[in-house]
């Protein structure tokens, strides 16, 4: 159990970020509402995901199957969940059943997940699953992602072939040195002006998942719509906790 200290800490951090994101989209006269703060839990105890709930928040997000599965019953029914990064084909209908409150994942990286979803979501008869496709910007050989170059390709299998799933847009996870990120959240809103005349999609009704603690507010100035917040919120990881 996270102690009290600690818990009011997250709260206060968490209005700060919130704050600090609706400025940044206002500096580039962008509606702030169209900016999804995921707070991101992993390896955190339930009552300190519990503490933020109760401060308001309703968006949360977490990165590891048997983690999330464990963690979600536990909290309450109205959380809007995410789930963020490399998703193995194998988990995908164990986390769809052990998050029924799932409302998106960031992280389609291949046709192979993708219909591994889409079979999911239709053997458990859930609503459909909105997604966004993971892109490899930085390429980085450890990142998890399709190339640039692969974008509509995947984009296109997802909305005509996966009729269980709605893709919503794009993600990705720029490189761990800050002053790079530019570059890559440039990469990506090219591929979703390229993906959005493929599919005929508006801009305007488009996700993109970029930013996280140490660069969401420039995100934000790029068009990123869903920021990933972790350790800014609830402080330093602790990865001996981590499950797959």
């Amino acid at each position: 159990m996270a102690a009290p200290a600690v818990e009011a800490t997250a709260a206060t951090a968490l209005r700060s970020v919130i704050l600090r994101a609706r400025k940044a989209a206002e500096r580039v006269g962008r509606d702030p509402e169209r900016v999804r703060v995921v707070a991101v839990s992993k390896t955190k105890p339930v009552s300190l995901i519990r503490q933020i709930y109760d401060a308001g928040h309703r968006c949360f997000g977490e990165n590891y199957v048997q983690e999330f599965i464990d963690k979600a019953p536990q909290l309450p029914e109205d959380i809007e969940w995410h789930f963020v990064g490399h998703l193995q084909s194998n988990k995908a209908k164990t986390l769809l059943a052990g998050v029924p409150n799932l409302a998106m994942v960031h992280g389609v990286d291949g046709e192979k997940v993708a219909n591994h979803l889409d079979r999911a979501v239709s053997s458990l008869g859930r609503h459909p699953l909105k997604v966004l496709v993971q892109v490899n910007t930085s390429g980085e050989a450890s990142k998890s992602g399709v190339e640039p170059s692969s974008v509509v390709e995947l984009a296109r299998h997802v909305n005509r072939h996966c009729p269980n799933l709605v893709f919503s847009g794009l993600m990705t996870i720029g490189m761990p040195d800050y002053t790079s990120t530019p570059e890559n959240f440039r990469t990506l809103t090219n591929c979703r002006a390229e993906v959005c005349k493929a599919l005929g999609m508006s801009e305007d009704q488009f996700e993109l998942s970029m930013g996280m603690s140490g660069d969401f507010e420039q995100a934000i100035e790029m068009g990123s719509t869903n920021v990933r917040v972790g350790s800014t919120i609830f402080g330093p990881r602790d990865y001996s906790k981590k499950s797959t």
